[in-house]
C-alpha cells in the first residue's frame, strides 16, 4: 500500500511546479482544478494519486483545491500611511500649503491640493498645475480641466465623484516639466493623500505623471493600454487632456484607455 505520506509529498512537489511556471509566465493568481487541468499544463500525476478534490486518506479531511497564492507586492511596497505626516486630508493641505520644501515655492500663487470626493473610489493624477491652477488653487480647471470634464462625463460619473490631484502641488515656471528633485520632495504628499483615501483605481493623465508614479523612462506609446499597480492599487495611463487638445488624433486611444478605467473601476466596486 502507498504510503499517505508519499502521496501527500507528491501533491505538494506537483503544486510547486506549476505554481513556478506560472509565476515565470507572468500570471498573477492560479486556480489548481485537478478535474480540468490539462495535461500540457500539469505534470503527470503519480499512479494511484486520486485527483486533489476527492483525495480522502486515513486520519486526514478530503482535500479541497484551494487558490495559489497572488503575486503582488510585499507588505512593505504597499501603500501605507505615513507618521510623519497629517492622518486627515484638511491638515494634510494645510501642511502643503506652508511647504517650502523645493524651489517652486517661491515662483506659486496658491498651492494646488486637490478637488473632489474624499470618498472617491477613482483618482486621476497629473503632472503639476498649470497656469489657471495656480491662481485659483485647484487642479484641472482650465481648458484641459473643461476636457477632463468631459472625459470623466463620458464613462459615466462626474467631478464630484472622483478625486483629483497632481504629482507636483506648486506650478512649475512656464508650466516646464517637473523636475527629478521636485517630483521627490512632492511625491510623499501624493501618496499620503491615496493611503488616506484608499482608491479602488488611479489614472494617470501624461507622460510625466505616468513616471513620476511608476518610475520609468518608458514612453507614453509603450505605457498606455496596460494597467500597472502602484502600491498595490492598479494603475492606467493616459494622455494628458492638454496633449489631447494639442493633438486631437490622440483621443480615440484615450477613449479606449477611458473604457479600460470604467470597466476596471466597475469590476472592482461591484458588490
Amino acid at each position: 500500500m502507498t504510503d499517505p505520506r508519499e502521496e501527500l509529498g507528491a501533491i505538494a512537489r506537483e503544486a510547486r511546479t506549476m505554481l513556478e511556471r506560472e509565476r515565470v509566465r507572468g500570471r498573477e493568481r492560479v486556480t489548481f482544478d485537478a478535474d480540468s487541468a490539462k495535461a500540457s499544463e500539469v505534470p503527470p500525476r503519480p499512479p494511484g494519486i486520486a485527483p486533489a478534490a476527492a483525495l480522502v486518506l486515513p486520519g486526514f479531511e478530503t482535500l479541497v483545491p484551494q487558490s495559489l497564492p497572488t503575486f503582488g507586492p510585499p507588505p512593505s511596497q504597499l501603500l501605507a500611511t505615513r507618521d510623519d505626516l497629517p492622518d486627515d486630508l484638511g491638515t494634510l493641505a494645510r501642511m502643503v500649503s506652508e511647504c517650502r520644501k523645493c524651489g517652486l515655492c517661491e515662483t506659486r500663487t496658491n498651492t494646488v491640493f486637490a478637488d473632489g470626493s474624499a470618498r472617491a473610489r477613482l483618482v486621476f493624477i497629473g503632472e503639476a498645475p498649470g497656469r489657471d491652477e495656480d491662481l485659483k488653487g485647484l487642479p484641472f480647471v482650465g481648458r484641459a480641466g473643461q476636457l477632463l470634464d468631459k472625459m470623466i462625463t463620458a464613462i459615466d460619473l462626474k467631478r464630484e465623484e472622483v478625486y483629483i490631484c497632481n504629482v507636483l502641488k506648486c506650478r512649475p515656471p512656464e508650466n516646464r516639466t517637473p523636475a527629478p528633485d521636485e517630483v521627490e520632495q512632492c511625491l510623499p504628499y501624493l501618496e499620503q493623500q491615496l493611503a488616506l483615501l484608499k482608491p479602488a483605481l488611479l489614472c494617470a493623465l501624461g507622460l510625466s505623471a505616468v513616471q513620476a508614479l511608476l518610475k520609468t523612462k518608458a514612453s507614453m506609446t509603450s505605457l498606455r493600454g496596460r494597467t500597472f499597480e502602484y502600491k498595490g492599487i492598479p494603475l492606467i495611463p493616459t494622455y494628458h487632456p492638454a496633449a489631447l487638445l494639442r493633438n486631437p488624433g490622440l483621443k480615440r486611444e484615450a477613449w479606449e484607455d477611458l473604457q479600460r478605467v470604467r470597466d476596471t473601476l466597475r469590476a472592482r466596486t461591484a458588490s
